[in-house]
């Protein structure tokens, strides 16, 4: 069991968070999930048709993110948050990227609601996870390039567990070692919003659509939901 925290002091300046963790075990990343992939083409599809398009910077749900980053001193044109970035990329292409079953169905609901997500293999996480401000000690080693080692600015909004940093700038670029692959079998999915009087129920119904396409791969799901008011949750 990992336990989730959110620091009060990140608690106390963003009093409109609400984070849903979602996690998933027996997790088979090997077998075919038609729903994902339908998911993704239908996203694909609205996108082609002029019906839909990914959240942009216009976006309130993204304005929000925005401005959340200029606060702990980090450009969000520069450095985007997750959802912001894979919308950008989502848009120009007109395809999400095709990663393994359980990255793709995080990816598909973030786009679809405009919120940023992300996901941990639980089996390569040490000790709690937390979600504070940085200090300038900590090393973050990205997803993708297992031989570099980043220092997040002081200040910076980070989640990190015992070992070193999960991921940098809140939501923007997780960390290789904790990575979800094809074989991962315990991971926790995170949905993230910085605006629950206004989107937290969508922030509810993404959990739900995830763990339904989570669901008939899995041996068993849970969502839990981290706020100022319960700042631990448990998966």
């Amino acid at each position: 069991m990992t336990t989730f925290h959110i620091s009060p002091a990140v608690a106390d300046a963003f009093p409109d968070t609400l984070i849903a963790v979602v996690t998933a075990t027996g997790l088979r990343g090997t077998e075919p999930w038609p729903a994902t992939t339908g998911a993704l083409e239908d996203l694909e599809a609205q996108l082609a048709d002029g019906a839909w398009q990914p959240a942009d910077e216009s976006d309130p749900r993204i304005e929000a993110w925005h401005t959340a980053y200029r606060s702990f001193g980090t450009n969000p044109r520069r450095i985007r948050p997750s959802v912001d970035a894979l919308g950008r990329r989502m848009a120009k292409k007109g395809t999400l990227p095709r990663i393994n079953p359980a990255v793709d169905s995080y990816n598909a609901v973030s786009v679809r609601h405009g919120l940023p997500s992300g996901a941990f293999d639980l089996d390569r996480v040490t000790g709690a996870v937390e979600i504070r401000y940085a200090d300038g000690s900590e090393t973050f080693t990205p997803l993708g390039e297992p031989d570099t080692v980043e220092n997040p600015k002081p200040g910076e909004i980070i989640y990190t567990d015992s070992t070193d940093v999960l991921t940098r700038h809140w939501n923007h670029r997780d960390a290789h070692r904790t990575r979800v692959t094809e074989a991962s079998t315990h991971v926790a999915f995170v949905l993230e919003t910085v605006a629950a009087t206004r989107d937290g129920h969508l922030l509810k119904t993404a959990a739900g659509e995830l763990q339904a396409l989570l669901q008939p791969h899995c041996e068993q799901s849970t969502v839990h939901y981290l706020s100022p008011a319960h700042p631990d949750a448990t998966g």
